[in-house]
């Protein structure tokens, strides 16, 4: 069907203004990279990819992978993909779970959009369609200079007018009483039918958790993602038994084998893959298959763009993440056709591939050289 001949890529940042903070974390940049991969035949495929918004070498590091890579990759043909992920998964060299493997991700999107575009069909028909409609939430409540819980009040309820049945805030980032307060003000401020989730991006020390789970019950919390860092698998588990809120995490796994680590010991009951980090579509849809076999749900985190299309072949996936992040922009130059919330879902998308086609020219500008 054709072989494989050149891959690239090319890092992207564009700025957070105020910068934005989250459990743990907090974040000046979008940045993201791309990975374009061209065939024989003169189709291009591609795959965005994490950028490395922590890591200052990250641009670096990224083409340095690529470029190790390379040889596992042209040559090749489009249609072999499991072939070529496992010539390029090498742990012992590029790290079990890490940076590296977000970069092996990219590439591994950048070939199934090849080969979804070879053959003429959507990411969501190639994987074989189950689903037409996806139920999805809008992500935000980050912490801000410029916002108090006036603001964070006004953005849910902004999330909740333009559609969204169900939406998510950060906590963990603030006194456990000051989260609380925050948690109780969106509850009061969207109604008891709106779905409220809430994450903790690793915030809480084990008997915080355990504290906060508690404590969140009094306000119908839908599920508590990631409380705990993301290898503490035991501590999970124990926060899960402690409360009768559903536990949500994944999106620091990296592999099937990291989701096999979090069903073994029972450490969430709702699995947040992300395709951008865990092995890109190959090992996701591994992943969905897993917890399939286990009767467990998922529920992906990050692009929608990406996403949607891939859910949309997960009969066990039911629920999709829409971030709000300010000044994420970026992604229009990716994506000129961005999910849209109707009625609380995602429509699956019918395009070839991903559906993105970069505004090289607007990209330039965001360009990390």
């Amino acid at each position: 069907m054709g072989t494989i001949t050149e891959m690239t890529v090319g890092s992207y940042r564009t700025p957070i203004e105020p910068p934005i903070s989250n459990g743990r974390y907090t974040y000046a940049s979008h940045d993201l990279c791309l990975v374009r991969v061209a065939g024989d035949d003169g189709l291009v495929g591609f795959g965005v990819g994490d950028g490395g918004v922590c890591l200052s070498a990250a641009p670096a590091m990224i083409r340095a992978t690529v470029e190790s890579l390379r040889p596992a990759v042209l040559g090749q043909d489009v249609l072999r993909t499991e072939r070529i992920w496992a010539d390029m998964w090498s742990p012992k060299l590029l790290g079990r779970r890490g940076f590296t493997t977000r970069v092996v991700s990219a590439i591994d999107l950048a070939l199934w959009d090849l080969k979804a575009k070879t053959l003429g069909v959507s990411i969501a028909d190639l994987l074989g369609r189950h689903h037409d409609l996806l139920p999805a939430y809008v992500a935000g409540g980050y912490y801000r200079a410029d916002h108090d819980i006036e603001q964070l009040t006004a953005e849910m309820a902004g999330f909740v007018e333009s559609g969204a049945t169900a939406v998510k805030l950060k906590i963990g980032g603030a006194t456990i009483e000051q989260d609380l307060r925050r948690v109780a003000a969106v509850r009061a401020t969207i109604g008891d039918d709106v779905k409220l989730l809430v994450d903790a991006n690793n915030g809480y020390r084990r008997h915080e958790a355990v504290d906060v789970a508690r404590r969140l019950e009094a306000f119908d919390v839908y599920w508590l993602e990631e409380p705990l860092m993301p290898d503490d698998y035991a501590g999970m588990a124990a926060v899960a038994a402690s409360s009768r809120i559903p536990i949500a995490a994944g999106e620091n796994e990296y592999t099937r084998y990291g989701f096999r680590d979090i069903i073994e010991h029972g450490s969430a009951t709702i699995l947040n893959p992300d395709a951008q980090f865990v092995g890109g579509v190959t090992e996701f849809m591994k992943v969905c298959a897993l917890a399939q076999a286990h009767d467990l749900p998922i529920a992906p985190h990050g692009s929608p763009e990406i996403h949607v299309q891939l859910a949309a072949a997960a009969p066990n996936a039911f629920l999709i993440e829409m971030a709000r992040v300010p000044g994420d922009g970026i992604w229009d130059m990716f994506f000129p056709r961005r999910p849209v919330l109707v009625n609380g879902c995602l429509e699956v998308p019918t395009a070839i591939g991903f559906g993105i086609e970069p505004d090289e020219e607007a990209l330039v500008a965001c360009l990390v050289r």
